[in-house]
């Protein structure tokens, strides 16, 4: 499995990915414990049953990692360079654990790098989105892509 190079991008190339992924409770746990959050609303059911919510909401941390690693593969395995930056990242529905979570990505720019001649810029709308067809999180990524050798 490969990602694509950057000339095998245009600008509108849309694709969903084939993986699929179920949040589970551990997902959520582990996340929020590595990075330290001591967010009731991520680990306390008492708690989060409390809320408007009514129960446990997963780290958006979690969900922003899953959507971006579920690209990966179609996208940029072995063809990156660096992530340049994520931009206008947003979260607009609470995702809770049991959700099954598909990505979709969609080309919004490509650019021939000016400072590397093996390499240029695409920038990547990623989308999460999760079985009741509710856009949940997204971003634009700038890979720094290597071109065909």
């Amino acid at each position: 499995m490969t990602g694509r190079w950057f000339d095998d991008w245009t600008v509108g190339d849309r694709i969903e990915h084939p993986i699929r992924r179920t949040v589970t409770e551990t997902d959520n746990v582990l996340m929020t414990t590595l990075t330290h959050n001591p967010q009731p609303l991520h680990l306390d059911a008492e708690y989060a049953r409390a809320t408007e919510f009514g129960r446990i909401v997963v780290n958006g941390t979690f969900t922003f990692a899953l959507m971006v690693g579920i690209s990966v593969g179609e996208t940029t395995l072995g063809t990156l360079v660096a992530n340049l930056g994520y931009d206008k990242l947003v979260m607009p529905k609470p995702v809770f654990i049991g959700d099954t979570l598909r990505v979709a990505s969609e080309v919004i720019e490509t650019r021939p790098s000016k400072s590397r001649p093996d390499a240029g810029l695409v920038v990547f709308r990623h989308e999460a989105i999760n079985q009741r067809d509710e856009v949940v999180c997204s971003c634009l990524r700038s890979a720094l892509m290597r071109r065909r050798p």
